[in-house]
Protein backbone atom coordinates (compact mmCIF):
# COMPACT_ATOMS: atom_id res chain seq x y z
CA UNK A 1 0.00 0.00 0.00
CA UNK A 2 2.81 2.41 0.92
CA UNK A 3 4.58 1.67 -2.37
CA UNK A 4 1.36 2.27 -4.33
CA UNK A 5 0.73 5.59 -2.61
CA UNK A 6 4.33 6.61 -3.33
CA UNK A 7 3.95 5.78 -7.03
CA UNK A 8 0.79 7.85 -7.37
CA UNK A 9 2.52 10.64 -5.47
CA UNK A 10 5.33 10.56 -8.01
CA UNK A 11 2.78 10.71 -10.82
CA UNK A 12 1.21 13.76 -9.19
CA UNK A 13 4.61 15.45 -9.01
CA UNK A 14 5.36 14.43 -12.61
CA UNK A 15 2.12 16.03 -13.75
CA UNK A 16 2.98 19.20 -11.84
CA UNK A 17 6.41 19.33 -13.47
CA UNK A 18 4.91 18.70 -16.87
CA UNK A 19 2.64 21.69 -16.43
CA UNK A 20 5.61 23.83 -15.47
CA UNK A 21 7.25 23.10 -18.82
CA UNK A 22 4.92 25.46 -20.70
CA UNK A 23 5.49 28.68 -18.75
CA UNK A 24 4.99 31.07 -21.65
CA UNK A 25 1.69 29.34 -22.43
CA UNK A 26 0.69 29.87 -18.80
CA UNK A 27 1.56 33.56 -19.10
CA UNK A 28 -0.53 33.83 -22.26
CA UNK A 29 -3.40 32.12 -20.48
CA UNK A 30 -3.11 34.58 -17.60
CA UNK A 31 -3.34 37.59 -19.92
CA UNK A 32 -6.31 36.07 -21.74
CA UNK A 33 -8.15 35.16 -18.55
CA UNK A 34 -7.60 38.58 -16.98
CA UNK A 35 -8.87 40.28 -20.14
CA UNK A 36 -12.06 38.25 -20.21
CA UNK A 37 -12.37 38.65 -16.45
CA UNK A 38 -12.47 42.43 -16.85
CA UNK A 39 -15.09 42.09 -19.58
CA UNK A 40 -17.21 39.91 -17.28
CA UNK A 41 -16.80 42.48 -14.52
CA UNK A 42 -18.22 45.18 -16.80
CA UNK A 43 -21.17 43.07 -17.96
CA UNK A 44 -22.13 41.39 -14.68
CA UNK A 45 -21.61 44.48 -12.53
CA UNK A 46 -23.98 46.28 -14.89
CA UNK A 47 -26.49 43.45 -14.40
CA UNK A 48 -26.17 43.77 -10.62
CA UNK A 49 -26.68 47.52 -10.82
CA UNK A 50 -29.68 47.21 -13.13
CA UNK A 51 -31.25 44.67 -10.76
CA UNK A 52 -30.98 47.05 -7.81
CA UNK A 53 -27.79 45.80 -6.21
CA UNK A 54 -28.34 42.04 -6.31
CA UNK A 55 -28.96 39.49 -9.05
CA UNK A 56 -29.32 35.74 -8.64
CA UNK A 57 -28.51 36.18 -4.96
CA UNK A 58 -25.15 37.83 -5.73
CA UNK A 59 -24.28 41.35 -4.64
CA UNK A 60 -21.44 43.30 -6.24
CA UNK A 61 -18.64 41.89 -4.04
CA UNK A 62 -19.87 38.29 -4.31
CA UNK A 63 -20.20 38.66 -8.06
CA UNK A 64 -16.59 39.82 -8.19
CA UNK A 65 -15.54 36.72 -6.24
CA UNK A 66 -17.51 34.56 -8.68
CA UNK A 67 -15.87 36.23 -11.69
CA UNK A 68 -12.27 36.07 -10.54
CA UNK A 69 -12.41 32.66 -8.93
CA UNK A 70 -14.11 31.10 -11.96
CA UNK A 71 -11.52 32.72 -14.22
CA UNK A 72 -8.72 31.52 -11.95
CA UNK A 73 -10.02 27.95 -12.17
CA UNK A 74 -10.05 27.92 -15.98
CA UNK A 75 -6.46 26.68 -16.19
CA UNK A 76 -7.12 23.85 -13.75
CA UNK A 77 -10.62 22.63 -14.58
CA UNK A 78 -10.83 20.98 -17.99
CA UNK A 79 -13.89 22.28 -19.81
CA UNK A 80 -12.47 21.40 -23.23
CA UNK A 81 -12.72 17.62 -22.97
CA UNK A 82 -9.36 16.85 -24.54
CA UNK A 83 -6.77 14.63 -22.87
CA UNK A 84 -3.66 12.63 -23.63
CA UNK A 85 -5.36 9.37 -22.73
CA UNK A 86 -7.89 9.94 -25.52
CA UNK A 87 -5.05 9.96 -28.05
CA UNK A 88 -3.46 6.90 -26.46
CA UNK A 89 -6.74 5.01 -26.74
CA UNK A 90 -7.14 6.14 -30.34
CA UNK A 91 -3.71 4.96 -31.50
CA UNK A 92 -3.61 1.88 -29.28
CA UNK A 93 -0.75 2.98 -27.02
CA UNK A 94 -3.06 2.48 -24.06
CA UNK A 95 -2.30 -1.24 -24.44
CA UNK A 96 1.12 -0.47 -22.93
CA UNK A 97 -0.59 1.30 -20.02
CA UNK A 98 -2.63 -1.83 -19.34
CA UNK A 99 0.59 -3.82 -18.96
CA UNK A 100 1.83 -1.55 -16.17
CA UNK A 101 1.06 -2.51 -12.54
CA UNK A 102 -1.12 0.57 -12.10
CA UNK A 103 -4.78 1.37 -12.55
CA UNK A 104 -5.03 3.21 -15.88
CA UNK A 105 -7.86 5.48 -14.75
CA UNK A 106 -6.25 6.41 -11.42
CA UNK A 107 -2.83 7.01 -12.99
CA UNK A 108 -4.36 9.22 -15.69
CA UNK A 109 -6.46 11.27 -13.27
CA UNK A 110 -3.61 11.76 -10.79
CA UNK A 111 -1.25 12.95 -13.53
CA UNK A 112 -3.86 15.35 -14.90
CA UNK A 113 -4.54 16.70 -11.41
CA UNK A 114 -0.83 17.38 -10.90
CA UNK A 115 -0.72 19.33 -14.15
CA UNK A 116 -3.88 21.20 -13.19
CA UNK A 117 -2.53 22.16 -9.77
CA UNK A 118 0.48 23.84 -11.35
CA UNK A 119 -1.86 26.11 -13.32
CA UNK A 120 -2.97 27.73 -10.06
CA UNK A 121 0.54 29.12 -9.56
CA UNK A 122 1.08 31.20 -12.72
CA UNK A 123 -2.59 31.70 -13.63
CA UNK A 124 -4.96 31.22 -10.71
CA UNK A 125 -3.22 33.06 -7.88
CA UNK A 126 -2.29 36.18 -9.93
CA UNK A 127 -5.88 36.51 -11.14
CA UNK A 128 -7.23 36.33 -7.61
CA UNK A 129 -4.68 38.95 -6.56
CA UNK A 130 -5.74 41.24 -9.41
CA UNK A 131 -9.41 40.78 -8.59
CA UNK A 132 -8.87 41.41 -4.90
CA UNK A 133 -6.63 44.46 -5.30
CA UNK A 134 -8.32 46.29 -8.17
CA UNK A 135 -11.97 45.21 -8.03
CA UNK A 136 -12.61 43.80 -4.55
CA UNK A 137 -13.89 40.40 -3.47
CA UNK A 138 -15.89 38.79 -0.69
CA UNK A 139 -14.02 36.12 1.23
CA UNK A 140 -15.17 33.66 3.92
CA UNK A 141 -15.17 35.02 7.44
CA UNK A 142 -14.86 31.58 9.03
CA UNK A 143 -11.75 29.41 9.11
CA UNK A 144 -13.95 26.32 8.73
CA UNK A 145 -15.53 27.71 5.56
CA UNK A 146 -12.06 28.59 4.26
CA UNK A 147 -10.90 25.00 4.77
CA UNK A 148 -14.04 23.57 3.18
CA UNK A 149 -13.63 26.00 0.28
CA UNK A 150 -10.12 24.76 -0.42
CA UNK A 151 -11.29 21.14 -0.16
CA UNK A 152 -14.16 21.93 -2.52
CA UNK A 153 -11.72 23.53 -4.95
CA UNK A 154 -9.48 20.45 -4.97
CA UNK A 155 -12.49 18.16 -5.41
CA UNK A 156 -13.58 20.25 -8.40
CA UNK A 157 -10.21 19.72 -10.08
CA UNK A 158 -10.21 15.97 -9.43
CA UNK A 159 -13.83 15.58 -10.54
CA UNK A 160 -13.08 17.46 -13.75
CA UNK A 161 -10.15 15.16 -14.57
CA UNK A 162 -12.22 12.07 -13.76
CA UNK A 163 -15.11 13.25 -15.96
CA UNK A 164 -12.83 14.06 -18.89
CA UNK A 165 -11.47 10.52 -18.53
CA UNK A 166 -15.01 9.26 -19.25
CA UNK A 167 -15.01 11.28 -22.48
CA UNK A 168 -11.74 9.62 -23.45
CA UNK A 169 -12.96 6.15 -22.45
CA UNK A 170 -15.74 6.38 -25.02
CA UNK A 171 -12.91 6.07 -27.54
CA UNK A 172 -12.70 2.34 -26.81
CA UNK A 173 -15.86 2.08 -28.89
CA UNK A 174 -15.83 5.20 -31.10
CA UNK A 175 -12.05 5.50 -31.66
CA UNK A 176 -12.44 9.15 -32.69
CA UNK A 177 -13.83 11.23 -29.80
CA UNK A 178 -13.50 14.79 -31.11
CA UNK A 179 -17.26 15.06 -31.56
CA UNK A 180 -17.88 13.95 -27.98
CA UNK A 181 -15.23 16.40 -26.77
CA UNK A 182 -16.97 19.23 -28.64
CA UNK A 183 -20.32 18.41 -27.05
CA UNK A 184 -18.63 18.20 -23.65
CA UNK A 185 -16.99 21.60 -24.16
CA UNK A 186 -20.32 23.25 -25.00
CA UNK A 187 -22.31 21.62 -22.20
CA UNK A 188 -19.79 21.55 -19.35
CA UNK A 189 -18.94 25.25 -19.24
CA UNK A 190 -22.57 26.35 -19.43
CA UNK A 191 -23.80 23.84 -16.84
CA UNK A 192 -20.86 24.52 -14.52
CA UNK A 193 -21.76 28.21 -14.34
CA UNK A 194 -18.72 29.46 -16.21
CA UNK A 195 -20.57 32.25 -18.03
CA UNK A 196 -23.08 33.31 -15.38
CA UNK A 197 -23.95 31.83 -11.97
CA UNK A 198 -26.48 29.03 -12.31
CA UNK A 199 -28.72 30.84 -9.79
CA UNK A 200 -29.43 33.29 -12.64
CA UNK A 201 -30.90 30.47 -14.74
CA UNK A 202 -34.67 29.88 -14.88
CA UNK A 203 -35.62 27.73 -11.90
CA UNK A 204 -36.42 24.64 -14.00
CA UNK A 205 -33.06 24.87 -15.76
CA UNK A 206 -31.16 25.43 -12.50
CA UNK A 207 -32.71 22.27 -11.02
CA UNK A 208 -31.86 20.30 -14.17
CA UNK A 209 -28.26 21.53 -14.09
CA UNK A 210 -27.87 20.61 -10.42
CA UNK A 211 -28.70 17.01 -11.36
CA UNK A 212 -25.39 16.87 -13.27
CA UNK A 213 -21.80 16.83 -11.96
CA UNK A 214 -20.88 20.09 -13.70
CA UNK A 215 -21.79 22.58 -10.92
CA UNK A 216 -19.46 20.59 -8.65
CA UNK A 217 -16.58 21.50 -10.96
CA UNK A 218 -16.92 25.25 -10.54
CA UNK A 219 -20.12 26.63 -9.02
CA UNK A 220 -19.92 24.85 -5.67
CA UNK A 221 -16.38 25.91 -4.72
CA UNK A 222 -17.22 29.45 -5.85
CA UNK A 223 -20.37 29.39 -3.70
CA UNK A 224 -18.37 28.34 -0.64
CA UNK A 225 -15.47 30.76 -1.15
CA UNK A 226 -17.82 33.65 -1.96
CA UNK A 227 -19.19 33.21 1.59
CA UNK A 228 -22.70 32.47 0.32
CA UNK A 229 -23.28 29.46 2.58
CA UNK A 230 -22.80 28.55 6.23
CA UNK A 231 -20.50 25.79 7.45
CA UNK A 232 -23.40 23.34 7.18
CA UNK A 233 -24.17 24.44 3.65
CA UNK A 234 -20.51 24.14 2.69
CA UNK A 235 -20.39 20.61 4.12
CA UNK A 236 -23.45 19.70 2.05
CA UNK A 237 -21.87 20.97 -1.16
CA UNK A 238 -18.61 19.12 -0.44
CA UNK A 239 -20.61 15.94 0.25
CA UNK A 240 -22.35 16.33 -3.12
CA UNK A 241 -18.96 16.70 -4.81
CA UNK A 242 -17.67 13.56 -3.10
CA UNK A 243 -20.77 11.65 -4.19
CA UNK A 244 -20.33 12.74 -7.80
CA UNK A 245 -16.64 11.84 -7.70
CA UNK A 246 -17.48 8.37 -6.41
CA UNK A 247 -20.09 7.91 -9.14
CA UNK A 248 -17.89 9.18 -11.95
CA UNK A 249 -14.94 7.14 -10.68
CA UNK A 250 -17.04 3.99 -10.51
CA UNK A 251 -18.36 4.53 -14.04
CA UNK A 252 -14.79 5.09 -15.22
CA UNK A 253 -13.78 1.71 -13.78
CA UNK A 254 -16.66 0.00 -15.59
CA UNK A 255 -15.80 1.65 -18.92
CA UNK A 256 -12.09 0.88 -18.52
CA UNK A 257 -12.65 -2.81 -17.87
CA UNK A 258 -15.16 -3.13 -20.69
CA UNK A 259 -12.94 -1.07 -22.98
CA UNK A 260 -9.94 -3.25 -22.29
CA UNK A 261 -11.86 -6.20 -23.70
CA UNK A 262 -13.11 -4.10 -26.60
CA UNK A 263 -9.77 -2.43 -27.45
CA UNK A 264 -8.77 -2.78 -31.05
CA UNK A 265 -5.28 -1.60 -32.03
CA UNK A 266 -5.40 0.00 -35.45
CA UNK A 267 -3.13 -1.64 -37.98
CA UNK A 268 -2.71 -4.99 -36.25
Amino acid sequence: MRATVRVYGLLLVAGFRRGSTYRLAALGGLVSNVTFGLLKVAVLFAAVGAAGGEVGGYDRAQMSTYIWLSQAMLGSVNFFGGSDIAERIKDGQVSVDFLRPLDVQAATVVTEVGQALFAFVPRGIPQLAIGGLFVGMTLPGSVAVWVLGVVSLLLAVVLSAATVYLVAAVGFWLVETRGVQLVYMVVSGFFAGLFVPISMFPRWLELAVQATPFPSMLMYPVTVLADRVSVGGALTLVAVQVAWLAGVGGLGQVLTRAGRRRLEIQGG
